[in-house]
């Protein structure tokens, strides 16, 4: 029974590596200011997620509407 389990958590983690590699990762250079409010984008935020266009605030009201279906 152990081995079964064994088996099934292996195959789940290769599954698992092999969707991690594959996953697309933007590179593109960030924006200075934010597209829906021209607020600045601090250089933190900049750094932390590659190719940013939204300031904190922007991105959780867009996460909001997408969660709600507007």
């Amino acid at each position: 029974m152990r081995d079964s389990v064994d088996r099934a958590n292996n195959l789940a983690q290769s599954e698992i590596d092999s969707l991690v590699a594959k996953r697309k990762v933007y590179t593109g250079k960030s924006a200075l200011y934010c597209c829906q409010c021209s607020d600045p984008i601090p250089q933190a935020r900049r750094d932390a997620i590659p190719g940013v266009s939204l300031c904190v605030d922007c991105q959780q009201e867009e996460e909001q509407r997408a969660r709600h279906g507007l």
